[in-house]
């Protein structure tokens, strides 16, 4: 067993964390993985259920994606994917084009998911330039939603507690209402709701179309503000709008992706595909940093010139790395392999009955599904500041890796879970809550 003194922990800045907070709860260090499970230096066993921050697809340690990634190591590991190319992008390119029945056509890759939204607007904003529509330079993002911490990403997003600090470094944006089914008045129906939200959402358009570049949505699920789901009704309708006001419209798959919702991408529940799509995430299974934004043929033509500055002048180091891609087409092999949309349906199923409780708790509300995301919120006057912090430590202590976010408890877990893990997931959460609620 290693044994680490506070010093050598502090060492390590961790991502999105107060690190006073460890004083109180300690870092819990990871020795192995295996399958759902994360396994710490006394080999006490932990599920996985939020994926290692939604990354992880089919477990770890997946033979499978081992091996792909052994043998490509042993062929190349690297090399610059400026002038030159390798197989394993070449497809893995292909592939993602025809997931998308070959609507987005062009890859572009880079490392995480906020360099990709990076990318994704950088290219909006370049894409009009090039067409010499030069006014048209500004962003809309919906109320409550999130992509990413990069300065562009965070001038999308719109979560105080990520974005107040540095609100001086941002530019700034126009900002829609959300259509998170939770915000439905007593009086209305879904149907009401999301309507209401799509005739805002067309004023702001219809008002200052001229000067927008591109509007950017999380389809189906605005995750990190808490699993807020809307209807596809209202997705469909992005669609039709940017058509109709000439805008583009960058759907942010990176935590919906590859199977989370039941379809292989979001935009899929309401028929429609993007302009530009941003994947990162399980995009690899949850093994190594890779994304890439999906365009349109449209959006590569305008950049097909003989003039240099009309070309997307944008790199990583490390784009396209042959190691990740071969990840990615490991991972995409298992989709087809496994069946997974259609295992994903009878896990979806199991999570629902395991759940099942949930609706029956007058302390809980809003219990939601769409696929394998599930979550549920705890009543404001019943969660404290708290909450989420005191969740995590209890679902520690009895072998639950899950990670709430404020007063909403989800769980987002890797494909390969069993009924027995199910049962486990689903038990502990109740009693986690029953113990820190009573």
């Amino acid at each position: 067993m290693m044994n680490w003194n506070s010093r050598s922990l502090a060492a390590v800045w961790h991502p999105c964390t107060q690190m006073k907070g460890h004083e109180e709860i300690p870092l819990l260090a990871i020795k192995r993985g295996k399958g759902a499970f994360l396994y710490d230096h006394q080999d006490k066993a932990y599920l996985d259920s939020i994926s290692s921050w939604w990354t992880n697809l089919f477990g770890h340690a997946n033979p499978s994606i081992n091996q792909a990634i052994t043998d490509q190591l042993n062929e190349l590991e690297h090399v610059m994917l400026a002038g030159m190319t390798h197989e394993p992008a070449i497809l893995l390119s292909e592939q993602l084009s025809a997931l998308t029945q070959n609507n987005l056509g062009h890859a572009f890759y880079s490392s995480d998911g906020a360099s990709a939204v990076e990318i994704a607007l950088k290219m909006s904003f370049h894409y009009w330039r090039n067409l010499g529509k030069v006014k048209k330079t500004q962003f809309v993002c919906l109320a409550n939603s999130y992509h990413g911490e990069t300065l562009g990403a965070l001038s999308v997003t719109d979560i105080p507690i990520f974005s107040e600090t540095y609100s001086e470094l941002l530019r700034s944006k126009i900002l829609a209402p959300s259509p998170d089914l939770r915000l439905i008045q007593e009086h209305q129906s879904e149907e009401e709701f999301t309507l209401q939200t799509i005739l805002k959402l067309e004023e702001i358009l219809s008002a200052q179309h001229s000067t927008i570049a591109a509007l950017i949505i999380e389809p189906m699920v605005q995750c990190a503000t808490g699993m807020a789901m809307h209807s596809s009704t209202y997705l469909k309708s992005v669609r039709v709008l940017c058509d109709k006001y000439q805008i583009l419209l960058i759907a942010d798959e990176i935590a919906v992706g590859f199977g989370r919702t039941g379809t292989f991408f979001a935009c899929e529940h309401a028929d429609i595909w993007p302009d530009l799509m941003t994947l990162s995430k399980g995009l690899t299974g949850g093994y190594l940093p890779l994304s890439v934004v999906l365009s349109k043929d449209k959006i590569y033509q305008a950049f097909y010139s003989n003039q240099t500055s009309h070309g997307f002048l944008h790199s990583h180091s490390y784009t396209g790395n042959p190691l990740a891609c071969r990840s990615a087409l490991a991972t995409l092999e298992l989709f087809k392999k496994l069946g997974t949309l259609q295992q994903n349906c009878i896990l979806a199923r199991q999570l629902c009955r395991t759940f099942d409780w949930v609706q029956a708790d007058s302390r809980l509300e809003h219990f939601r599904q769409l696929g394998t995301i599930l979550a549920f919120d705890v009543k404001k006057d019943l969660a404290t500041p708290y909450f989420s912090k005191l969740f995590f430590a209890k679902a520690l202590e009895k072998g639950l890796l899950i990670r709430p976010i404020g007063n909403t408890v989800y769980v987002m877990p890797p494909y390969i879970l069993t009924e027995k893990d199910c049962l486990f997931l689903g038990s502990t959460v109740q009693i986690c809550l029953d113990e820190i609620l009573r």
